[in-house]
């Protein structure tokens, strides 16, 4: 049903002399507009107007009008007042706003130029950042570890036994499987170069010194930086989006001692295990592969084992996979905490927790390959 008083535009053409002219009339507010049709009838009269600029534009008979109408006129007008224009007084403080509107442009910044020494000093500023808080969480971590010591009724036992069977007891099934194939892989090669020379009996000296003291904590560590590690920084990271972490702080809970110090405890307990599950699995693949390809059987692969590998080789796989748990919780909880409230931070923390976990631990491999260079040998 049309409401009283619409939207009208009148034209007239032009006489002798004269220029044509345009009177508007009725309410031009956006109640009136929104009627069907009549918006659409506005706009293909009022663009029928802007071909002609000579135009006498008359709005004194309109009775209302607000912004949306007077916008329709400012853009049939090329948004500019045309030359012969008659305004109700209370129209004209509307118009003005609308053309000082128009002036105002948006500050124009300057383009930054970055180099690529700038950007190598911003990255450098963001690995000391990084260097400077992954310190912090360290020295919180032994503080908190001595108040477990003096204290450990008090301890948060629960969360490392979670924990130890969350990123110990779950990741048994992908490391076995893993480490046997590696092992049939590294046997099955190995076993085609031996047989060249004649060397098949030393077989399980290389696979043992190989898989004990480099590929199984190596590889054990891998899986559990990809699987665990992402788990730890995800579940810190999803607790701060959902203000998890100020709700602690509020009641009083030191996210040290619940949060990094059992997943830290708890990687150092459970990865020393899995790397002896992981050789495990790997020599197994190792014996079976050499059966099929050598004909080496498995009672000889077993007694001929522990005369090819020392024993401090077996140390220092255990003391990798300490090493390696613990910097896989730290790395993972530093950026745990580091990540915002917004789920564009949460997965790029999460992506930069694994990379930077699996390069941790192979840096870490590489202190000890120097540090061990002469030992178990």
């Amino acid at each position: 049903m049309p409401i009283e008083n619409a939207p009208t535009l009148t034209t007239q053409p032009s006489e002798a002399g004269q220029a044509p002219s345009a009177v508007a009339g009725g309410i031009w507010q956006v109640h009136a507009l929104s009627e069907k049709g009549i918006l659409k009838g506005l706009n293909a009269n009022l663009q029928a107007l802007k071909q002609q600029p000579d135009v006498a534009w008359d709005l004194s008979q309109v009775s209302s009008l607000d912004h949306i109408g007077a916008q329709l006129f400012w853009n049939a007008w090329g948004k500019k007042r045309p030359a012969q224009l008659t305004l109700a007084p209370k129209q004209e403080d509307l118009f003005k706003r609308i053309e000082e509107a128009g002036k105002k442009e948006p500050p124009r910044t300057r383009p930054k130029r970055v180099n690529l020494v700038m950007r190598l000093g911003f990255a450098l500023l963001v690995f000391f950042e990084h260097m400077q808080g992954f310190i912090k969480l360290i020295g919180q971590v032994i503080q908190d570890f001595w108040r477990f010591i003096k204290r450990p009724a008090l301890g948060p036992w629960r969360e490392i036994s979670a924990n130890i069977y969350h990123a110990g007891f779950q990741a048994l099934g992908v490391t076995a499987l893993v480490g046997f194939l590696i092992g049939v892989v590294l046997s099955y090669l190995s076993a085609q170069q031996l047989r060249m020379f004649g060397g098949d009996m030393y077989l399980v000296n290389i696979l043992g010194m190989s898989v004990i003291r480099e590929l199984g904590p190596l590889l054990a560590a891998i899986l559990v930086a990809g699987r665990s590690g992402s788990s730890i920084t995800a579940q810190l990271g999803v607790m701060r989006v959902t203000q998890e972490l100020d709700a602690m702080l509020v009641m009083g809970i030191s996210h040290g001692f619940r949060l990094i110090l059992p997943k830290v405890i708890a990687l150092a307990i459970s990865m020393p295990l899995l790397v002896v599950w992981t050789d495990a699995m790997a020599l197994i693949g190792g014996m079976v592969s050499a059966k099929v390809e050598l004909g080496l059987s498995g009672r000889y692969f077993l007694q001929k084992l522990p005369d090819a590998v020392p024993l401090a080789n077996y140390v220092i796989g255990i003391l990798k996979g300490i090493t390696f748990g613990v910097l896989i919780a730290l790395v993972s909880c530093h950026f745990g905490l580091r990540i915002k409230p917004n789920t564009e931070s949460l997965g790029k923390g999460t992506t930069t927790s694994v990379v930077t976990a699996i390069t941790v631990v192979i840096l870490a491999d590489a202190v000890f390959a120097i540090i061990f260079n002469g030992v178990g040998f």
